[in-house]
């Protein structure tokens, strides 16, 4: 897998800039089958910074209804990348 398959996107939510804020913590929707070092090394790469350790969650996609019709969402899987001390924290969730 490359760098840019591993991290799929960040995710900017309330919760994701304060914890970037408050924690040095990066959230990112990453690809499911991919493993806590690759993602420490992929945001190691991409953003030219050290990582102190990554937290990983897979989430079940939600059951959507259009009228008669039901789906699924796709399975997902977020990362929080927390930063060494010293560490600047990359400005891609500036609001």
């Amino acid at each position: 897998m490359t760098l840019y398959e591993v991290i799929r996107r960040p995710l900017v939510t309330e919760k994701g800039v304060e914890k970037k804020d408050t924690d040095r913590t990066l959230c990112f929707e990453v690809a499911l089958d991919a493993n806590k070092t690759q993602v420490k090394t992929a945001v190691e790469k991409l953003f030219k910074v050290k990582v102190a350790e990554v937290r990983t969650a897979t989430f079940d996609g939600k059951l959507r209804r259009r009228g008669r019709f039901t789906g699924y969402r796709p399975d997902w899987k977020k990362a929080y990348v927390r930063l060494k001390a010293g560490e600047k924290v990359p400005d891609f969730a500036a609001v």
